[in-house]
Order: C-alpha cells, then sequence, then structure tokens
C-alpha cells in the first residue's frame, strides 16, 4: 500500500481549522471536538486482509462506499485490488465516477425522470458505470434514455426477503434479465442479491445457517436464468458480517463488503470467524474532550447526537477512559462518561477516544476524516460524497 495520497478534491474548512497541525508530533491532540479520526495504518490493514482473500478465492471484490463516502479511501481500494466500488445512492456515484472512480456500482434503482436524466449524464463520462432494477417499467425507462452508442450497465435485484428491493421470484428475475437483454442501449450485468438483515446475527453458526438457506434460493434463480439463456456474467452481493460464509459457499463471484474498512461495535458484536478472533481493527473514531467534571461518577463530553449514530447502542470508549467506564448520551451536543472515579481520572480538556455504534451514518455527520498515526496527523481527507443522498 502507497503511503498517503493527498486527495485532489476540493478543500473544506476543517483545512482552515487543522491544516497547520498536519505532520506535527502529537497534533491529534489539538484537534477540536468531537473530531471523526482515521488511524491510516489500521485502514490499510483492513483494505490489505479483504483484498487478500478475494484474491485467494478468485472473487473480485467490490467494496460498498456507502460506507465511507470517500474518494481518497476509494482509490486506496482499488489500488489493493479491487474491482470498482459500490454506491448506494446515485449521488454518491457521482461523487466518486466523476472524480474518476472506476467501476462504480449503485446498488438501488434510480427512478424519476431528473434522476434517470442525470444517470444517464454519469454514464456518459464514468468508466463502467452500473445499476440495478427491479421492474420492468424501470428497464424500460432506463433503455429509453440510454444510447446504444453507449450502453449502461444494468444488474437484476434480487429479493433476499427483506422485501426492500428486488424482483421476488425466479420467473420476475428471468423476465427482467430477458427485457435488459432485449435493448441494445443496456448491457446485461448479472444479478445482484443483498442479505442486509443477516449481517449482524452475533452468532456465527446462526448466521451461517441463514445464509446457506438464502443461498440455496439464490441458486435456484441462477439455475432459472442459466435456463433462459440469461446466466449472469457476475453474481454480486455480500457483507462484512458474512463474506468469510460467502466465500466458503462459493456462489457469488463479487463481493459487496463495506464496514470492514473501519469496523464498529455493531460489528464488533458479530462473531464473524467462527472462532471469536477479530478479523478486522477499529481504525475509525470519534475523539471527544470532557468539557464538564462537577458531579460525582460522572463527567459530560462534547460529543452526543449530533456526533454519532444513534439508531442503536450508545458508542464504547477506546481510550482515554477509565476501565469499565461506559457512555451515555445527553442531548445533541453531550454525552456522559459515567463510572466510579470518572470524575477523579479525568480533567476538564482531557481527550476520550470513543468507537462508531454504527459507521455509515456517523461518517455521514462529518465533513472529514482526521488521518493519524498514532498521535501525529498526517492528512485531512473530505468525506467526499457527504449527504449525497439522492
Amino acid at each position: 500500500m502507497t503511503d498517503v495520497r493527498y486527495t485532489d478534491a476540493p478543500r473544506n474548512d476543517d483545512w482552515r481549522l487543522h491544516g497547520e497541525l498536519i505532520g506535527r508530533q502529537g497534533g491529534r491532540r489539538d484537534l477540536n471536538t468531537p473530531v471523526l479520526v482515521l488511524d491510516l495504518d489500521a485502514l490499510d490493514r483492513n483494505i490489505a486482509s479483504m483484498a487478500g482473500l478475494a484474491a485467494k478465492a478468485g472473487v473480485r471484490l467490490r467494496p460498498h462506499a456507502k460506507t465511507h463516502k470517500s474518494l481518497d479511501i476509494a482509490r486506496r481500494q482499488i489500488e489493493a485490488g479491487a474491482v470498482g466500488v459500490c454506491c448506494a445512492k446515485l449521488g454518491e456515484a457521482e461523487a466518486l465516477a466523476g472524480a474518476g472512480v472506476p467501476g462504480v456500482h449503485i446498488t438501488s434503482p434510480v427512478v424519476g425522470r431528473l434522476g434517470i436524466e442525470r444517470l444517464i449524464a454519469l454514464n456518459g463520462i464514468a468508466e463502467r458505470l452500473s445499476v440495478v432494477a427491479d421492474h420492468p417499467d424501470n428497464v424500460e425507462a432506463l433503455a429509453g434514455a440510454a444510447s446504444p452508442d453507449r450502453p449502461l450497465g444494468v444488474f437484476v435485484d434480487l429479493d433476499p426477503g427483506l422485501r426492500r428491493t428486488g424482483v421476488a421470484s425466479p420467473e420476475a428475475a428471468v423476465e427482467l434479465a430477458s427485457r435488459i437483454q432485449d435493448h441494445p442501449s443496456l448491457r446485461y450485468e448479472g444479478l445482484q442479491m443483498y442479505c442486509g438483515r443477516e449481517q449482524h446475527i452475533e452468532d456465527y453458526a446462526e448466521r451461517r445457517a441463514a445464509i446457506a438457506e438464502r443461498t440455496e434460493y439464490l441458486k435456484g434463480v441462477l439455475a432459472a436464468l442459466a435456463e433462459a439463456g440469461a446466466a449472469p456474467p457476475v453474481v454480486t452481493g455480500g457483507g462484512t458480517g458474512t463474506h468469510r460464509i460467502d466465500l466458503e459457499l462459493g456462489v457469488f463471484n463479487e463481493l459487496q463488503v463495506g464496514s470492514y474498512v473501519f469496523m464498529d461495535d455493531q460489528y464488533a458484536a458479530c462473531d464473524l470467524t467462527g472462532d471469536g478472533e477479530a478479523a478486522y481493527e477499529f481504525s475509525l473514531f470519534v475523539d471527544t474532550r470532557v468539557v464538564s467534571a462537577n458531579a460525582k461518577s460522572l463527567v459530560t463530553l462534547d460529543g452526543g447526537f449530533k456526533a454519532f449514530a444513534t439508531e442503536g447502542k450508545p458508542p464504547t470508549p477506546a481510550a482515554g477512559a477509565p476501565a469499565e467506564s461506559r457512555f451515555l448520551f445527553m442531548g445533541d451536543e453531550h454525552g456522559a462518561l459515567v463510572g466510579a472515579g470518572v470524575e477523579e481520572a479525568l480533567s476538564i480538556g482531557d481527550v476520550v477516544t470513543l468507537n462508531t455504534p454504527h459507521c455509515d451514518p456517523t461518517v455521514n455527520l462529518y465533513d472529514s476524516y482526521h488521518v493519524v498515526r498514532g498521535d501525529t496527523l498526517v492528512d485531512i481527507w473530505p468525506v467526499s460524497a457527504r449527504g449525497r443522498s439522492r
């Protein structure tokens, strides 16, 4: 892995605040808080580990950029061997593919006149852009807007039972694939199935059984497609929670893993390997400061609901906090660190580092990654696609 790649994306206000700290030993401790901190060495080890697993299995790796929304991280993943990245939204794809990231695949349907116009415009400049569809009307709209001179790649999206998006039967998959093949303005790319519900089953055996059952269903759909003359060149899906199981089962030939680059408390609670060993390192953190210490067994930190994803459990302390202390939300701007003796162990201005409870929606709260090696700030990377939710 190469050293830090200084981004060519536009600088944001965090450069004005912290640019002079780059390269200064101990500069991390001078950052304004709360601040999103990225451990560069841990990030690169995570990227290399997943890339190695995929290469050994002979499977394509197309990591999901909804996790990081970062041009810099996408480039590092591709340098390590990824064929491209996935994006959940058209806006994310515009930010990354528009900046030269190849092989961008949009994993949710793009509908509506304006959305499809933007998609076709992006297809005109992007290298190997693709999108999913799950309805004949959407296929017809895409085909009518695209050009045979620049065909748009389209995957059939298969519902694994979540009822969020995707065709709901083998027959519907065959019909949709046939429609895509019928249009010279479209390029039939393959089949996507993402089992989002199964990713966070904490017990390995239970998770494996659930994925094995869904994979049998997937095999049936693939058989129906092959019989109809629409065998998919690429079968894409999987995730951080199931990637080892997916590789073992051997049906996917492309993985859409995302959170492995950062890890978070939700995935740390899952046995990803079957032996209880941590498969990847925490590389993403939020640094906060003690702003008040006037109560017994409690200090107040400057990170609250606006600093972390809040749909799950509160974040857990990673460094700077006494053993057995725990975090509680105290409002938009504040959190409490509670535990016996915390007010004696910590002083005003002390830094407490917290793990992210769920990395994807935490990242979307920040403009920048503050990239560190130890306590040295080595770069500031923009969250390139922050807020690009449409």
